[in-house]
């Protein structure tokens, strides 16, 4: 492809690595040459793979943070710094790419990156990469209520404020949130998605088996004890890279899947905090990290409990594994309800009136419908399989998402409308 070169920035977390360096590889596939950037700290976290991915050039930079983002006093602290470093950064990355012969011809940023000024000043093209633009937060947390509309409004202002209609790349497909999708008429909004490695989806690339931005080094030990389980018979319970969860939940869950009675696969980093440790691991495995994707295609899980972000949504749709919905903030309870009213693929977890806690008995009266011989728990393991056959279908050749990548290289490319 002739002077199609993309600059993909990303905000440094888990979820937003992971589907833009799959974006990447899939705009390499049509010819574009791209370079991805996000900060010093995720790239030092990340292993060999996506500093080895073909055609895809690295172009870290500082956000104040280098060893991390708790080094902030705050959300605000860090994404001021974020901001004030990040963007001084890529600019002069666009400009030293221009002096070097190999100009920047295009900016793909994720959602809570919103440099517009940096965008302006060399003159290229506003162009969004989203998730999915959280449509419910919880304002009874202050704190990240306060974090997170900050960003969103401006990623509105930013829209609005050019010329023409601005394009929003969302990591799903037409099937999946067609009326969504066709529904913003002020803005372009395409479903590119989902953005998974290939040999967890199409089977077109074998290779293609990780996303290669893993901020935590998994083990590996996890899959010998998957293989030694029945089919479908394993709950697999993670809960994100991101936030964690009240002591008192965190008990309720683990008295929960001890009482489901069902084998079970739990991510989390703080195993040392955990009672019940004697029950848990006679009854499941506990580790820190997993493959996520890999844990989702063994045969053996039936089941995954998930906190609904929007990743671990289109990652347990594309792996056809019914959910039991464990959302915490932001867009989860809406993902949520997705999965459970219009998906039909899962249930959402009730939390009590008191305090918000997830009961033990709750949490293994929905396992039990999900994962048990029952006609509801049936009618959602098809539904499952279902979105899992139209997930292959949107990026196949002609497939939605296959289609609207094309338009969108088309138009970048070639300036068309």
């Amino acid at each position: 492809m002739v002077n199609c070169h993309i600059l993909l920035v990303s905000f440094p977390g888990q979820g937003h690595i992971n589907p833009s360096l799959q974006f990447a590889k899939r705009l390499l596939q049509m010819g574009a040459k791209v370079t991805f950037s996000t900060t010093l700290s995720a790239i030092g976290r990340t292993s060999e793979t996506a500093s080895t991915r073909p055609g895809v050039t690295l172009a870290p930079f500082s956000d104040g943070h280098d060893d991390g983002w708790t080094g902030a006093k705050d959300y605000q602290d860090f994404m001021f710094s974020l901001r004030t470093c990040g963007s001084e950064a890529v600019k002069n990355l666009i400009i030293a790419k221009e002096n070097e012969g190999h100009p920047i011809t295009h900016i793909v940023y994720s959602i809570l990156i919103t440099w517009a000024e940096v965008i302006e000043h060399p003159g290229l093209p506003l162009l969004l990469s989203s998730g999915d633009l959280p449509s419910f937060m919880l304002s009874s947390s202050p704190v990240i209520y306060n974090f997170a509309l900050p960003t969103f409004k401006e990623h509105f202002e930013i829209l609005d404020r050019a010329g023409t209609k601005q394009k929003v790349l969302v990591n799903t497909f037409d099937a999946l949130k067609f009326q969504a999708l066709r529904g913003i008429n002020k803005y372009d909004v395409m479903g590119i998605g989902p953005l998974i490695p290939s040999a967890f989806l199409d089977g077109k690339d074998p290779s293609d088996t990780s996303f290669g931005g893993d901020l935590i080094q998994k083990t590996v030990d996890y899959m010998d004890w998957l293989n030694s389980k029945d089919k479908l018979s394993v709950v697999y319970v993670a809960f994100g890279s991101f936030s964690g969860l009240p002591k008192q939940q965190t008990e309720e869950i683990a008295k929960g899947l001890i009482k489901s009675q069902k084998p079970f696969l739990r991510i989390t980093r703080e195993e040392n905090t955990l009672s019940f440790m004697k029950e848990l691991e006679k009854q499941g495995k506990i580790v820190p990290c997993c493959s996520q994707l890999e844990v989702l295609s063994h045969p053996s899980v039936g089941c995954f409990m998930t906190h609904c972000g929007w990743n671990s949504c289109i990652e347990s749709l594309a792996s056809g594994v019914p959910v039991v919905a464990f959302p915490q903030w932001i867009d989860q309870l809406t993902n949520a309800k997705l999965i459970q009213d219009f998906w039909k693929m899962g249930l959402k977890l009730a939390a009590h009136v008191d305090g918000g806690i997830v009961t033990a008995d709750e949490i293994a009266r929905c396992l039990e419908i999900v994962m048990g011989g029952g006609e509801r728990g049936g009618d959602m393991r098809n539904q499952a399989q279902q979105w899992k056959i139209l997930a292959k279908e949107a990026i196949k050749e002609g497939g939605s998402s296959n289609v609207n990548l094309k338009i969108f290289m088309d138009q970048i490319v070639r300036g068309k409308k």
